[in-house]
């Protein structure tokens, strides 16, 4: 009798096909975003230290420190974050905690943690994927739950509060609209009702985001400046404007990489949230475009990947990794081409720093 040949399953975490398609499209998304860094930073860096490689040699490090960490934590079985979900929120409340009590203050906000005069860490970026890891093993563990309101919905938010807390007491206003933004996605899709989120939010969320805007002056006044950055177009406005002149003078195909005019000293730290600007300065639509792709495809690829998941605790983990992603690039490219309020969120692949949440001055 003819041996039966073995199958290679998704399941199989060991024998996993690679997704090609997935791993291309991040590099590409990462040589782009180093392309473009290269092009926005130069400016910036050669005024402030006489060279205009500075940025990009840092955040190249941080590049190939990405990916062999990438390679090293693929080799994990992700399972093995299960067992430690309540240890994850655990840790993310010490590490705010310690934002709050040594952190540095930073253009009136408590973001970075500096461990010496060279080396500092942001734990809000930590923070986003413990507490992916946390909903994903809450969420598996109270499934039977899910459905219902106070025990399934309102249980698993209030475990959300003390850590929006905390961040609103950084102030880091950007971070806690990506997490609440992620939990909600994953908790949607274990099982928690849409209306409970409707209902709640209409009646609790809205209100207090409208309290917070009002009750805090800067908030208040990027509202305003939204509505109408010409206003005060040489102050709070000045940012928002030259986003939109930088990305009006792009046109189909831009001016050519390398050739951004906003990008000396119009545009503050161009290589930073607004990087995305230049891009549709130098690229053009057609560039901006090809970007935003290659953004939907890492999306697409991701939510595959959770629809193919062995498990539920694998499925949550990876719709919220695609969650972190996707909404980060929905806010950034929304700040700069003003389409929403302006808040510090960076493009993901692109915006200096945002590969790793240590950074190393030099």
């Amino acid at each position: 009798m003819a041996k039966k040949k073995k199958e290679k399953t998704f399941s199989s975490f060991l024998n996993n096909p690679i997704d090609f398609t997935l791993i291309i499209t991040i590099f590409l998304l990462l040589v782009i975003g180093l392309i473009m860094l290269l092009s926005a930073s130069s400016p910036s860096a050669l005024a402030e230290s006489g060279n205009s490689y500075t940025y990009f040699s840092k955040q190249l490090l941080f590049a190939i420190l990405g990916i062999i960490a990438m390679l090293i934590i693929s080799k994990i079985d992700y399972r093995f974050y299960q067992k430690f979900y309540i240890h994850a929120w655990v840790i993310a409340l010490i590490l705010l905690a310690l934002v709050l009590v040594g952190g540095k203050t930073i253009n009136g906000a408590k973001r970075w943690i500096y461990v010496t005069e060279t080396l500092s860490i942001q734990p809000s970026e930590l923070v986003k994927m413990l507490m992916i890891i946390f909903y994903a093993g809450i969420l598996v563990k109270n499934r039977d739950q899910l459905g219902k309101y106070m025990k399934g919905f309102v249980k698993h938010i209030l475990m959300l509060a003390p850590i929006i807390l905390l961040l609103i007491l950084e102030p880091h206003f950007s971070a806690s609209v990506v997490i609440i933004g992620i939990c909600s996605i994953m908790m949607i899709m274990a099982g928690c009702k849409f209306w409970h989120f409707a209902a709640t939010g209409a009646t609790v969320g809205v209100p207090g985001l409208i309290a917070l805007i009002i009750f805090s002056d800067y908030r208040l006044q990027r509202v305003i400046t939204f509505l109408d950055p010409w206003k005060d177009a040489t102050d709070t406005g000045w940012q928002v404007i030259q986003s939109l002149y930088a990305i009006g003078s792009g046109g189909l195909f831009g001016v050519g990489l390398g050739e951004s005019k906003q990008k000396f000293l119009y545009i503050p730290e161009p290589h930073n949230d607004f990087i995305f600007s230049i891009l549709g300065e130098e690229l053009g639509f057609i560039g901006c475009a090809a970007v935003l792709i290659l953004f939907a495809i890492f999306i697409w690829r991701g939510v595959l990947i959770a629809m193919k998941a062995p498990d539920m605790f694998g499925s949550l983990m990876a719709i919220g990794i695609t969650s972190l992603v996707g909404i980060q690039v929905i806010i950034n490219v929304a700040v700069v081409t003003s389409s929403m309020p302006a808040t510090g969120m960076p493009l993901p692949f692109f915006s200096y720093r945002w590969n790793g949440f240590i950074y190393i001055t030099m």
